[in-house]
């Protein structure tokens, strides 16, 4: 049995690749992390008959809204946190500090925590004609987080023509590691 000593937040946005979030976790829990996954409310939603799996599957709830006011944290501190796939509107909320969301919020307040963080956008070619979305990309990557889109991480589809099963979601793993590892 593998002892999992790194904590890997991996969160997801509702993109098609979120459906192959459970063969992701394994890859994960493989390369020795402990995974604690959050949804945006539309991914938990597009899972719903999978999330008592998926909690079996990493030993933790699956979180999507934030926590009640004092009520005790029920993850362990990340090592490292992954939002994969990062759609549109995430990158950009992120970037703007847009916190309504729990998985932006807690993005948000990882880069002020200094937790090491790669995300890899899944958007299509019309919505990275809009200018907000290099000029946040920008952003993440001047505040520190990996962000790997272009060369060497995710290269957008024609809208309609995405290849969920070609996400290359083994370079979101890699680079959570490199990350852990240079921490």
């Amino acid at each position: 049995m593998t002892i999992n000593t790194r904590v890997l937040y991996l969160f997801g946005s509702a993109a098609p690749p979120v459906f192959d979030v459970d063969q992701v976790i394994q890859q994960a829990q493989a390369r020795g992390f402990d995974v604690c996954l959050g949804l945006t409310p539309t991914a938990a939603r597009w899972l719903e008959p999978q999330l008592a799996d998926l909690e079996l599957l990493t030993g933790h709830p699956v979180r999507s809204e934030y926590k009640m006011p004092g009520e005790p944290d029920v993850w362990p501190k990340a090592d490292v946190i992954a939002v994969a796939p990062a759609t549109f509107n995430t990158v950009n909320s992120w970037a703007l500090g847009l916190t309504r969301e729990f998985v932006v919020g807690v993005v948000a307040e990882g880069i002020g925590k200094s937790i090491p963080t790669v995300a890899m956008p899944c958007v299509n070619r019309a919505y990275v004609q809009h200018r907000q979305f290099e000029r946040s990309v920008a952003e993440l990557r001047a505040m520190g987080v990996r962000v790997l889109y272009g060369e060497g991480g995710f290269t957008p589809n024609r809208p309609g023509q995405g290849r969920p099963k070609e996400y290359p979601w083994h370079l979101v793993l890699e680079a959570a590691e490199q990350l852990c590892q240079g921490a």
